[in-house]
């Protein structure tokens, strides 16, 4: 069986998260309050997020959306 190769990561996704918390004026663990995460995580959560080093499933992705009201239908 061939080895499947990892998708490529979106090269300024990362960035775009950070700037979103930073236009909202969120600390990290206000971001997690915020996506409703705080109960699950820790702050490295979304510095992983920020960093590019972990990456936000959907469900996370549309809360962000959410919050600065950015339609995705």
């Amino acid at each position: 069986m061939a080895k499947q190769r990892a998708r490529p990561k979106p090269a300024r996704f990362h960035a775009k998260l950070k700037q979103i918390r930073l236009a909202l004026g969120y600390l990290q663990n206000e971001m997690l309050r915020a996506l409703g995460l705080a109960e699950k995580s820790n702050r490295s959560l979304i510095s992983g997020f920020e960093l590019g080093t972990k990456e936000p499933n959907l469900l996370v992705i549309l809360k962000y959306a959410k919050l600065i009201n950015l339609s995705v239908v």
